[in-house]
């Protein structure tokens, strides 16, 4: 195997000077090539239609009132309405319109779809947007590429227009629907909230006396029936005694006068009635002891009325038996012993009939207050009974109630916020769009960037150019360096031949390096020029 690495290394400058020595011997194919190549690229840009392209910058301005004083009431999301307004604007109608008012694409709308310009249109329309340092937008720029310099000035001065007015009119709308909203919420719980008033003063009405409020009142109340109820009691076993102490003097008398007694005129006939009444007290004691316990304030009232009924009886006979007692030991007559009463006075008689007739009366009257009474408290009594389950069903709708009022406090705040923003929106004081920088007129094309032409230019023509000069060495057959000539023939060389040259040789020599250095400086400054006049022009 022959040793590589020392012909690697000695190989390395011959192959350079092999390239050096095919770029002079090709350098006018080489030349002309990259020439051909810059110039059909640099003149096309010349040929190209030219497009100008005018911009705008707008500023988004955020809403003079501070946020603690008014909050908005619109979506605070800039990118999504800033998207959406896009959308409405670079809708079909909307462009369409755009271009019958400005008279846009007048060559293009006769052999293109209404489609077709849209497409075309937008694809002239950029829209960049611009963040601040905490990656929020702060301004977009608004661009549009058309033929005509002022055409584009004008429509880009068209389309922020729309930019600037539908940011207004989107956020007033926004903000006037969201409004709308809560008064119809507003209304709404102010229905719901009348409604469940009106279930609580219906159910106050219904229950007058049986709410909690009315305890105490009541409880006040009863204790003042009852304490009425004691005294009445007191003043008919009062009347009752005085009854049948008239009645025994009334007998007294007709005794005297030789009439007969009646009925119950008589003290047996008194007598008589305390034991009808002591047994109606017993038995109503039976009844009430069933129910309550012996400490119940009824049941010690019946006892007492027992007490005094039984004491009024025991005192009705000992008065009786020491009438009686006195009259035989006086040997008189018993009806002797009333003062004042002879059989020959009608009229201590009538005066005492007219008393026992008063005295039944009163006792007629205070039985049917007692009565009264009694009903009265049997009422406030299940008034006090009835006060625990009307305090529950008033609970359950008070509590509906205030959650009511408190979803219609929160509404009517929300809805008071929310119209104070819609006034601000009204009176442009939200967040609005500023036109910074107007649009521009443009004075150079934007396409097609001749400058960047030439630089693509010169990049084909070397390419083709290598291309070229690569393809007509390989298909070259002739040997040009002695190491060709040792690959094509693996001998050792004894001698070299130097070469020979005539007068006629050296001057077709130096002619074809002076046009080789001509047709190179002529490519330079042809470039060169082209490039000067594409940056003066372009």
């Amino acid at each position: 195997m022959p040793q590589s690495s020392p012909q690697q290394q000695s190989q390395q400058p011959l192959d350079l000077q092999r390239y050096l020595e095919i770029l002079r011997r090709r350098r006018l194919l080489l030349l002309i090539l990259l020439f051909v190549g810059w110039l059909v690229v640099w003149g096309a840009s010349w040929i190209l239609p030219p497009t100008y392209k005018s911009g705008t910058l707008i500023l988004v301005e955020q809403p003079t009132m501070p946020k603690d004083y008014v909050l908005p009431n619109v979506a605070e999301n800039l990118q999504e309405r800033l998207q959406s307004i896009t959308q409405q604007i670079l809708s079909r109608s909307r462009l369409l319109h755009i271009v019958e008012e400005m008279n846009l694409y007048s060559a293009e709308r006769s052999r293109l779809a209404p489609d077709d310009i849209v497409d075309h249109m937008r694809k002239n329309i950029d829209i960049e947007l611009v963040r601040g340092p905490d990656n929020r937008i702060s301004a977009f720029n608004v661009y549009y590429t058309a033929g005509d310099p002022r055409i584009a000035q004008q429509v880009t001065s068209k389309l922020t227009n729309l930019f600037i007015n539908e940011n207004l009119e989107v956020r007033q709308q926004e903000s006037q629907g969201n409004t709308k909203f809560l008064e119809d919420q507003l209304e709404s719980a102010r229905q719901t909230l009348e409604a469940q008033e009106q279930q609580i003063r219906e159910f106050k009405a219904q229950h007058v006396g049986e709410l909690p409020g009315q305890l105490n009142s009541n409880v006040q109340i009863l204790s003042g029936l009852q304490t009425q109820l004691q005294a009445q009691s007191e003043a008919l076993n009062a009347t009752k005694q005085q009854r049948v102490y008239l009645e025994t003097l009334l007998a007294q008398y007709r005794a005297l006068r030789g009439e007969p007694s009646k009925d119950s005129n008589s003290p047996k006939g008194g007598i008589a009635e305390l034991d009808e009444q002591l047994d109606k007290l017993r038995t109503e004691l039976r009844d009430l002891s069933s129910t309550y316990g012996d400490k119940h304030p009824e049941i010690r009232k019946v006892k007492d009325q027992i007490a005094k009924a039984e004491a009024q009886r025991d005192q009705l006979l000992a008065d009786l038996k020491a009438k009686d007692s006195k009259s035989q030991a006086d040997g008189q007559n018993p009806a002797a012993a009333v003062p004042a009463a002879t059989p020959k006075d009608p009229s201590s008689l009538a005066q005492l009939q007219s008393q026992l007739q008063a005295n039944q009366t009163e006792i007629k009257n205070r039985e049917q207050t007692i009565a009264a009474l009694t009903a009265q408290i049997g009422g406030y009594q299940s008034r006090l009974s009835q006060e625990p389950i009307r305090e529950q069903q008033l609970a359950d709708l008070t509590r509906g109630y205030d959650q009511s009022k408190a979803s219609y406090d929160d509404l009517l705040k929300k809805k008071n916020d929310s119209a104070m923003a819609t006034s601000m929106e009204l009176l442009q004081q939200g967040e609005r769009f500023r036109i910074i920088d107007p649009p521009s007129l443009p004075l150079k094309p934007s396409f097609p960037n001749r400058l960047k032409f030439c630089g693509i230019g010169l990049l084909v023509g070397l390419g083709l150019g290598a291309g070229l000069v690569c393809a007509a060495e390989m298909m070259d057959d002739r040997v040009y360096s002695d190491l060709e000539l040792r690959k094509l023939a693996p001998v050792s060389v004894l001698s070299e031949i130097p070469i020979i040259s005539d007068p006629a040789d050296e001057q077709r020599r130096q002619r074809e390096n002076w046009i080789g250095w001509a047709a190179t400086a002529l490519v330079v400054v042809s470039i060169l020029a082209g490039s000067a006049v594409s940056y003066l022009k372009g």
